[in-house]
């Protein structure tokens, strides 16, 4: 299999909280390979600075304010994209918040928000992303940044409504993955899960313990996940499913691994649980289907 993102050059990507960690690496590493990237967030100075930063680049990396938590900024988004850069080739689904705490306890406005962002904000953008690909006819890809612990709760405080909101990204991608299968269409659509990455996301509640894993360098970085997402985005549009489980690390968590690969409309699925803490199972879990 030859990798390649030589289909997306000079391509619209739109990246969802992009204004720092993971989203901004993201953005920087697309703009790098040459497209235009739509930088939606809604500080708008961090924005700024990372296209100064991207002046002298391949691609180019355009600021729009926006909160994903409300529809009409969305929109308002994408109707700017349409009439000033064109067609949407790759949405990445990227913006996310977590507000720390216990179930048996919360706060019902820190449940909505969470949802509002995790959820709702990002079946908004890939509604509305997908619109626009069949609109154009383009055969374009969409990523979620979903999480390991949308398919395993680790035990670590804190959690709150945050599990369950990307364990609702594992079943929208799975659903989206079926809905577009049916319809015959080729637009991908990839669940991106890393085990924790070292970012301004991660609750008070871990942080003695993302320390000593900073420390002894055994948590993922920002970097890493855009690495993964060039991987995804460099299959050739011929391969209808991929997974990468990189020989990635994350001290004394539980491994959760999951196969799927479609290729050729052909479904074969492996499901695999394992229960052992692995010495170095630091991971990026990816399902991508078409």
């Amino acid at each position: 299999m030859v990798l390649s993102m030589g289909r997306w050059v000079g391509k619209v990507a739109i990246v969802t909280g992009a204004s720092s960690g993971i989203g901004a690496a993201i953005a920087q590493q697309l703009v790098k390979e040459g497209l235009k990237v739509a930088a939606l967030a809604r500080r708008r100075d961090k924005l700024e600075v990372l296209a100064t930063k991207l002046y002298s680049e391949k691609g180019k990396l355009y600021p729009i304010t926006t909160d994903v938590s409300k529809e009409e900024d969305i929109l308002n988004a994408f109707r700017w994209i349409k009439e000033n850069l064109g067609p949407v080739h790759i949405l990445i689904n990227n913006a996310g918040i977590f507000r720390s705490g216990d179930l048996s306890e919360g706060d019902t406005e820190d449940w909505k928000s969470s949802l509002n962002v995790n959820v709702i904000g990002l079946c908004i953008a890939t509604r509305e992303a997908i619109r626009d690909m069949k609109a154009n006819k383009v055969d374009g890809h969409i990523i979620h940044i979903n999480s390991i612990v949308g398919h395993n709760i680790l035990a670590l405080p804190g959690w709150n409504i945050y599990p369950a909101s990307k364990f609702a990204i594992t079943a929208l991608a799975e659903t989206l993955r079926v809905e577009l299968k049916l319809a015959k269409s080729k637009i991908k659509i990839t669940s991106l899960s890393p085990g924790p990455v070292h970012t301004e996301i991660l609750p008070d509640s871990i942080m003695e313990l993302i320390e000593r894993m900073v420390e002894q360098k055994e948590i993922l970085e920002s970097e890493d996940i855009a690495d993964a997402v060039i991987y995804v985005l460099s299959t050739p549009s011929s391969c209808t499913g991929t997974l990468q489980d990189s020989a990635l690390k994350n001290s004394n968590l539980t491994s959760w691994v999951k196969y799927n690969y479609w290729f050729s409309g052909h479904d074969v699925s492996r499901l695999e649980l394992s229960e052992q803490i692995l010495e170095n199972p630091r991971m990026i879990h990816c399902f991508c289907g078409k």
